[in-house]
């Protein structure tokens, strides 16, 4: 028993039908894509941005503005807010001689090396500007890495031993650690610190 082919008629007929599901089904593929696709993230509400500490500070001005400002990674981070409260917080504690205000800012275990009587005497001339937050990273167990610009100027009997200069550009981790119900500056590894002359 063979089989007969099918009649020509039908085979006319079954290409152009199988063209035109074929554009149909790619079709309807390339409208759904469009249909529920994600719109663009809407762009970042105007991200403070900021130049590098002390390039464009008048010298007579130096050290800038205290205020913490970010780059666009910074402004598209969850954390934000919280990172640049804080060192906020501590920028302007320094630069108001807060002891108390600083010690907010701060982690237990940093406090406690740093007495209020010791801590007058590091910043009793120091004045922070020209803050720039570039990028915030997740640490080890659950803390964050706030890599940090800014611009110092202090009395050289209070600028680090190695680097006796009026104007410093720092670059810096700040480790932060989520303590007391807020992120907090934990102690620094001097290893992750940079430093130029303004």
């Amino acid at each position: 028993m063979s089989v007969s082919p099918a009649p020509p008629s039908r085979q006319r007929w079954l290409i152009p039908v199988l063209v035109v599901v074929l554009s149909i089904t790619v079709g309807g593929g390339l409208l759904a894509r469009e249909w529920y696709r994600q719109p663009d993230p809407p762009p970042a509400t105007d991200p403070v941005t900021a130049p590098l500490p002390s390039e464009s500070v008048d010298p007579n001005d130096r050290p800038g503005s205290d205020v913490v400002k970010v780059t666009a990674d910074v402004a598209n981070h969850p954390q934000n807010n919280a990172v640049r409260t804080v060192l906020q917080a501590y920028f302007r504690a320094v630069n108001d001689k807060n002891y108390a205000a600083w010690a907010d800012t701060v982690t237990d275990a940093r406090r406690a090396r740093t007495t209020m009587v010791q801590w007058h005497q590091d910043f009793k001339s120091t004045k922070d500007g020209t803050i720039l937050l570039y990028r915030i990273e997740p640490g080890a167990q659950g803390t964050l890495r706030a890599l940090v610009g800014f611009t110092s100027t202090q009395s050289l009997d209070e600028a680090p031993q190695e680097f006796q200069q009026p104007c410093i550009r720092w670059r810096l981790v700040m480790p932060m650690k989520f303590e007391h119900n807020s992120y907090r500056i934990d102690t620094t590894d001097n290893t992750a610190i940079e430093h130029d002359k303004c």
